[in-house]
């Protein structure tokens, strides 16, 4: 424990040894391990990517509880809240290099690989391949080899359009949570908070539902050649996102009902907004690239 006396602030806190770190990096191997031999074909990896998944979860729970009650407990100053600042930060920005990667690869792949594919150097090999994106543009050879089934491609309207509006929306009933949080106005932040929750919540009842659209309807799946498998990787893990955003804002909630933070110290509640406007902004990227472009 620190050895600050009890009832003061220290200048910079320094948490006791802890099982924390150890126990997740445990659970995380067994999430490793289960889902490289799940994609291989192996049935017990399912299950080792459950066990360590609900490890991970409960090591979490348990780390975010003790952070929760130092914080409440008056242990951080303004130093740990800096250096909250920064982590979340760098956070961020190392999930922009994530999404930045995937973004990247869908532009190598419409700029570079396709028109590659379709060179005088290809065209003995499949003479009925024409370098289009997406591959099933109409004249166009999805599958020359006849490896990929024939599939449609995700248009923009309605459900791509109706979570942009959703996850918009949230922006702004999020903002105006901040601003009474601020303005000392708990209650009116809490009803905000839930409505954001709930646009949230809608958003992946949306999106799962588009996504058995695609599988029964459209017949495009993650293995539907380079346009499938860029389209389920940007949106499941933007998806995988909006998910996990939504539990922080929905734990923020709970916290704001319960009565922690106030107006001059809230760095859990901004931290989760920042968090939420950056998933807001992926979307829109993937909004006009994915289902427009």
């Amino acid at each position: 424990m620190s050895s600050t006396p009890s009832g003061t602030t220290p200048y910079y806190y320094v948490p006791h040894a802890s099982r924390h770190p150890a126990f997740a990096a445990f659970g995380l191997f067994w999430v490793i391990l289960g889902a490289g031999q799940w994609i291989n074909g192996v049935d017990w990896g399912k299950w080792s990517l459950l066990f360590g998944m609900l490890w991970l979860f409960w090591v979490l729970f348990q780390w975010f509880g003790d952070a929760i009650s130092e914080s409440e407990g008056g242990q951080y100053s303004r130093k740990i809240d800096l250096s909250f600042r920064w982590s979340m930060s760098w956070f961020i920005f190392s999930e922009v290099m994530f999404f930045g990667a995937f973004f990247t690869a869908l532009w190598w792949l419409r700029s570079h690989s396709v028109p590659a594919l379709g060179g005088l150097d290809n065209a003995l090999l499949w003479p009925d391949f024409k370098a289009v994106w997406p591959s099933v543009s109409p004249g166009a050879t999805a599958s020359p080899a006849g490896i990929i089934e024939p599939f449609q491609t995700m248009g923009p309207w309605p459900l791509p359009t109706i979570n942009t509006a959703l996850l918009l929306t949230s922006g702004v009933t999020l903002t105006i949570a901040h601003h009474a949080l601020v303005a000392g106005n708990r209650a009116r932040t809490i009803l905000w908070m839930w409505i954001t929750v709930l646009l949230g919540a809608t958003f992946v009842c949306v999106q799962a539902y588009e996504y058995m659209h695609a599988y029964s309807d459209l017949n495009l799946k993650l293995t539907s050649g380079a346009y499938g498998s860029t389209f389920f990787m940007l949106t499941g893990f933007h998806g995988f996102h909006v998910i996990v955003g939504m539990l922080m804002l929905l734990f923020i909630t709970l916290r704001l009902m319960k009565g922690h933070f106030t107006p001059q110290r809230h760095f859990g509640f901004e931290g989760a907004a920042w968090y939420w406007h950056f998933v807001d902004v992926v979307w829109l990227g993937l909004y006009v690239l994915v289902y427009w472009f």
